[in-house]
């Protein structure tokens, strides 16, 4: 249920029952909007946006349909776009006022907003222009947040995505939005976006909305796109400029998230989510980011805190930086180290500047607007408290987080870090000074898709995450899962104590008021839990195996902190220990004998390093028996009354049934009172009859021996037929297997004549006939056997000659071959026939 989360990858998954909501042909719950005052869950999903029941998502409250007409559609498809990324996809749902949501979506690569009635929970067909507002592509980012009736977004500008932008828009006052330049943004993916409250101090200050993103790298050159994190800052009263800046932000700054090991020198230089813990003094407030590595195949992600005290005063005093003029140099920004203009560029209008007479954007000079134009970057990184990471695991990419603090039963407040991944599971971690505690892993998307937002209500204690499949609804802590007080209080969850009156593990949320009594430490001390009695041998569980075969004996740690340790009869088994194998789910014994029973007990031992004690308790036990080989099958008829008493106990008390076949006895054809006394077998002897044979595991063994020798037998009797007629059929063997093969294989054509047969060993001699017809040779020539040279000769029939033997042998022809033309062939005098042919032929 719970386990040590730094490069820690193995994990005991939590099952539960959860809350989910889905619709038939509706995807993409990826925008959640959470109101507390109306008691709803506000979803926005690909072509529609749901009203749910903020305590039970599976109650479906409202639903209004938002689908993109077909001349819009028609358009999109022709640019190129497949018909799925041309619906409309609910990317921004805000609060508007209490009468209004406003509701903004892709549209066919044409992003629309308008306005829902929260009462009727219907459009009201005021259609507006939502670029800078919503992204075109539905996998293009956006964030947006709603400040006192004025929205800020963070997106594209554009159809191809090229074009991103930082704007406001108001009724009240015209759009306000960032310099096209890559010094300001640089291909950014936006994660997050909110408002701090400032105003009303004492400096007089302006509220400040922060955004959150990765940039590609404008600092330095690399052999790939660099990625950056960033927050950047802009002002709520800024106006921009009176000449420089029109219409463009005066306030915007930005600077560089740190998060890394500085030991390994390793940085997570990617943010997917940021939460913002709000406190009762803005200069408290805790920034909570999750980050992964731009290498995906480092498989690490981190969790980071921030103090907002921190990062104000690095937009406040940080140095600028300016761009390069040195050529061919690997750095293209390095820090400005000329005169600030005053008053300071970027910074919110305050007490001071009213009293310059500078009431706002619109009265700053030029020369500091000018000056902000070109340094919008700052070089001063913020750092994240600690200087390292809250948290890191290993294998796990964080997607989405949302934070929780809880006072516990000693008075002190604790963070609760929810992190959702890309594969569907919830992480729950405990910070406690410094140092964080992974409680619990959840299953929360069933079909494994990730978690695309994930909200947090303080009310109903439960956590709300969207995905492409559907909205998921899960308590903030299951302290009924632990099932004993050593389970609950090892847990150090802050929402879970254990009840002795009750022997439960309950939320001390649901109890403000009875929380005397119950028992709870942080620190993971488990001593003042109550004792559990042992397990009673009588209580075990009993397994039977039989001899030879395998056992398995399973035992699930209570904890990934936990270490697992056997006992055989009390004392302790190791790897090293004959024929046993402990792994996570238990032990394995391999070919179980009867040396192998007796009773076996699981222990956990558990470390407690705030405590600093070791905490142990048994989780299983079971007694180990071994099974009485059966009865052979057809036993002799006289057997039992011929042989003696024979049988004997085993190990646990169970005897081996008397004449047994594998025990010795006296002939059934001679009188046991005839039968000679045998004399006792020496010390180690393995005569028949002694220890050695009458062991059930060996008679176990030897009862198959006959079936596998014969089964062997047939195996290569088969093997040798098959490898006979392989060779037989591949002429690997004499003349006679080559006779049979041709009279198996040959047999359908017609025979050859007799002085063609050798043509199957690769010779020919012309028949006696034709010896008789060749001209006479001279003395000492040899008559050699002809050899195919690959030509055919044929009569010559072309050139305008016609045979002699067709017209009475007219034209000129000649009885004999010509001695000036050796090559040609009388056809009348020398029939020609083929040895591969099955009829002679012409």
């Amino acid at each position: 249920k719970y386990y040590q989360g730094c490069f820690n990858s193995i994990v005991l998954m939590l099952y539960v029952d959860l809350l989910e909501f889905s619709e038939p042909g509706v995807f993409n719950y990826s925008t959640l909007l959470l109101s507390e005052t109306r008691d709803a869950l506000y979803v926005g999903a690909r072509e529609a946006i749901f009203e749910l029941s903020k305590r039970n998502v599976t109650v479906r409250n409202n639903k209004v349909q938002w689908k993109v007409a077909d001349t819009p559609m028609s358009m999109c498809t022709l640019k190129g776009k497949s018909k799925e990324d041309c619906l409309n996809y609910i990317r921004v749902l805000q609060v508007l006022n209490e009468e209004h949501l406003y509701v903004c979506g892709t549209h066919a690569f044409q992003p629309q907003c308008d306005y829902l009635s929260i009462k009727d929970f219907v459009l009201e067909g005021r259609a507006e222009d939502g670029r800078g507002k919503c992204a075109f592509d539905p996998s293009h980012s956006v964030t947006t947040v709603m400040v006192d009736g004025e929205l800020y977004s963070g997106t594209v500008y554009n159809f191809l995505g090229s074009e991103p932008i930082i704007s406001r828009y108001s009724p009240q006052q015209a759009l306000l939005r960032t310099e096209y330049s890559t010094s300001w943004l640089n291909e950014p993916s936006f994660v997050f976006a909110d408002v701090i409250r400032e105003g009303g101090g004492p400096a007089g200050e302006d509220d400040k909305i922060y955004y959150f993103f990765t940039e590609v790298s404008v600092e330095y050159e690399f052999f790939g796109k660099l990625f950056i994190p960033r927050v950047a800052r802009v002002c709520k009263g800024d106006l921009g400029g009176q000449r420089t800046l029109q219409k463009k932000w005066t306030s915007f700054l930005k600077a560089k998230l740190v998060c890394s090991m500085p030991e390994l020198n390793f940085v997570f230089n990617v943010v997917h989510d940021v939460f913002v813990l709000e406190a009762e003094d803005w200069r408290n407030t805790l920034i909570y980011a999750v980050f992964t590595s731009q290498w995906g195949n480092v498989g690490l992600s981190a969790v980071c805190v921030y103090n907002m005290a921190l990062v104000d005063e690095v937009f406040s005093k940080g140095k600028y930086m300016q761009k390069a003029t040195v050529e061919q140099s690997h750095t293209k920004w390095v820090r400005y180290n000329g005169i600030t203009p005053s008053p300071r560029p970027g910074a919110c209008i305050d007490n001071a500047m009213r009293q310059e007479n500078i009431n706002s954007s619109l009265h700053l000079p030029d020369k500091t607007l000018q000056f902000v134009k070109d340094h919008p970057l700052l070089e001063d990184p913020v750092l994240p408290v600690g200087g390292r990471p809250h948290l890191i695991t290993k294998d796990v990419n964080y997607t989405q987080i949302a934070v929780d603090r809880v006072t516990a039963l000693d008075g002190r407040a604790y963070d609760v870090i929810f992190t959702g991944t890309d594969t569907g599971v919830l992480h729950k971690s405990v910070l406690d000074e410094g140092e964080v505690h992974v409680v619990e892993e959840i299953q929360l998307i069933k079909s494994g898709g990730a978690i695309k937002n994930l909200l947090l209500s303080s009310e109903t204690r439960s956590l709300y995450a969207g995905s492409d499949s559907g909205v998921v609804q899960s308590p903030t802590a299951f302290c009924g899962k632990y099932l004993s007080c050593d389970q609950c209080v090892l847990a150090r969850d802050p929402y879970c104590a254990w009840d002795p009156s009750s022997s439960a593990c309950v939320n001390i949320l649901d109890r403000p008021e009875t929380q005397n009594g119950l028992i709870q430490s942080l620190k993971g001390d488990a001593d003042s839990c109550p004792a559990v009695a042992a397990l009673s041998p009588r209580d075990y569980g009993r397994v039977l195996v039989r001899p030879g075969s395998s056992a398995e004996l399973p035992c699930a740690p209570p904890s990934n902190l936990a270490l697992v340790s056997w006992r055989l009869n009390g004392s302790a088994l190791t790897e090293a220990s004959r024929f046993h194998f402990i792994g996570e789910g238990g032990l394995l014994i391999y070919s179980v004998g009867p040396e192998d029973q007796g009773r076996y007990e699981c222990w956990s031992l558990e470390w407690a390093p705030a405590a600093g004690k070791n905490f142990s308790r048994q989780v299983a036990a079971y007694t180990l028996v071994l099974a009485a080989p059966p009865a052979p099958r057809g036993p002799r008829k006289d057997l039992g009354r011929a042989a003696p008493e024979l049988g004997r106990s085993g190990p646990l008390g169970d005897p081996f049934p008397e004449g047994n076949a594998n025990t010795p006895g006296p002939s059934p054809l001679t009188p046991a009172r005839l039968s000679p006394p045998l004399p006792p077998p020496p010390p180690h002897s393995k005569a028949p009859g002694g220890p050695e044979a009458r062991d059930p595991s060996a008679q176990y063994l030897q009862r198959g021996n006959a079936a596998a020798l014969l089964c062997l037998f047939l195996l290569f009797f088969f093997l040798f037929l098959a490898a006979l007629a392989y060779n037989c059929y591949m002429r690997y063997l004499p003349a006679p297997c080559l006779r049979l093969r041709a009279a198996l294989v040959g047999g359908h054509k017609s025979p050859l004549r007799p002085e063609y047969r050798a043509c199957e060993g690769g010779l020919m001699e012309p028949p006696a006939a034709e010896k008789l017809k060749l001209a006479p040779r001279p003395e000492g020539h040899q008559l050699r056997a002809l050899r195919d040279t690959g030509y055919e000769t044929e009569p010559d029939c072309g050139n305008g000659k016609i045979p002699s033997h067709g017209f009475g042998g007219g034209g000129g022809g000649s009885d004999s071959p010509s001695s000036e033309k050796p090559f040609d062939v009388d056809s009348d005098s020398q029939h020609i026939e083929f040895a591969d042919a099955d009829e002679p032929s012409c």
